[in-house]
């Protein structure tokens, strides 16, 4: 199976802004949430999207 487009993970600072029971990597400050969204998308070959100040998410197009 090829996965072609999902979301595969999500990096907040605040756990309250994301849903529970996907990949969500919470981060104590907002350069925690720079360098964790740039490694993953690195790491899981995908784009970070900032949606808010407080939300990234790294999809796969």
């Amino acid at each position: 199976m090829i996965l072609e487009k999902a979301i595969l993970a999500a990096i907040t600072d605040s756990v309250n802004k994301v849903p529970v029971g996907g990949n969500v990597f919470v981060c104590e400050t907002k350069s925690e949430m720079d360098k964790v969204a740039a490694e993953l998308e690195a790491i899981l070959d995908g784009i970070a999207h900032k949606l808010s100040n407080d939300v990234y998410i790294i999809v796969k197009h």
